[in-house]
């Protein structure tokens, strides 16, 4: 079939127009990598400090055109290059009052070159989301210590309802300020390592790993043999001094109406706490200490 006048330009057109839709749909040129965590603690001045890395990725992106900003609430702002490295961008964003969140995107306008000419194009991200936190760890005071060890953690925005968890299972946790938390480690299985987390009101935050030691330590006497109001002492004895805060005992029994007996504490820097137990309702049982010697400590026990 002949083409007329009219479909030879047609045709020229339709070509022309897939050439171009193909120079406008060759991809990103341009890598932009958001640098800003998640999560961002707060600070007294509420300023906080949004960055990103734009990278090109093409050769025939012209690196002094690129232009990087930020579009926060709909308003338009320039990212200045940042002292980290030579393709950082960063724009520090006073958060109005009443707000937790920040949503923001990212938007860069360069030129890419084809052919001798310049074109100019546009990319963007997604929308991006980073709250900001009350509470925060910043330390673990050590990350490994044996059974009844007081850690303490510290940070910022900590309440009396926050519990520190290993493994997902809550301790012994003492609030000492709303910067610091103490925590005694529990009688789980020794030598291997635990995920520490402080769970609460504000959700859950990761402290890091806590590695639990074995330690010996001897009961004296080996049994006890009492009758009804009767008392008797019992020692419990470390080879090494308590550490800092203290050693604290988790002593437990199968039968908790028949001996009647206080917390045990060793003193930090000390070797040995005594303590009296007292003989409640006729029964026998035994107490456990768990986390020491070779996995569990017994004291049969027997109540007249």
């Amino acid at each position: 079939m002949k083409l007329t006048r009219f479909n030879r330009a047609k045709s020229t057109v339709l070509a022309l127009g897939a050439a171009v839709g193909l120079f406008f749909l060759t991809g990103c040129d341009v890598g932009i990598t958001n640098l800003t965590p998640g999560a961002l603690p707060e600070n007294p001045s509420q300023i906080y400090t949004i960055s990103t890395r734009v990278k090109p990725k093409a050769v025939n992106v012209v690196p002094e055109s690129l232009s990087v900003r930020i579009i926060i609430d709909g308003l338009s702002f320039d990212m200045r290059k940042s002292p980290l490295g030579r393709d950082i961008y960063e724009f520090d964003y006073q958060l109005p009052a009443g707000r937790n969140e920040i949503a923001y995107y990212f938007l860069v306008n360069y030129k890419y070159e084809n052919q001798g000419i310049l074109v100019d194009r546009e990319e963007f991200t997604d929308v991006i989301r980073s709250k900001i936190v009350g509470r925060y760890v910043l330390s673990l005071e050590t990350n490994r210590g044996p059974v009844g060890a007081r850690v303490s953690v510290l940070g910022r925005g900590f309440t009396a309802s926050d519990t520190v968890t290993f493994d997902g299972s809550a301790t012994r946790t003492v609030f000492d300020s709303p910067n610091s938390l103490s925590f005694f480690v529990p009688a789980v299985e020794t030598g291997r390592n635990y995920r520490v987390e402080i769970a609460g009101s504000a959700g859950t935050s990761s402290v890091g790993t806590f590695r639990v030691d074995a330690t010996l330590l001897e009961v004296s006497p080996s049994e006890l043999n009492l009758t009804s109001g009767q008392t008797q002492t019992l020692t419990f004895t470390l080879p090494n001094p308590a550490p800092t805060g203290g050693l604290l005992l988790d002593v437990t029994t199968d039968a908790p109406d028949s001996v009647i007996m206080p917390e045990v504490v060793i003193p930090a820097g000390t070797t040995t706490a005594t303590i009296e137990v007292k003989g409640g309702q006729p029964g026998s049982g035994s107490l456990f200490l768990k986390g020491f010697g070779s996995g569990e400590i017994t004291v049969p026990f027997s109540v007249r």
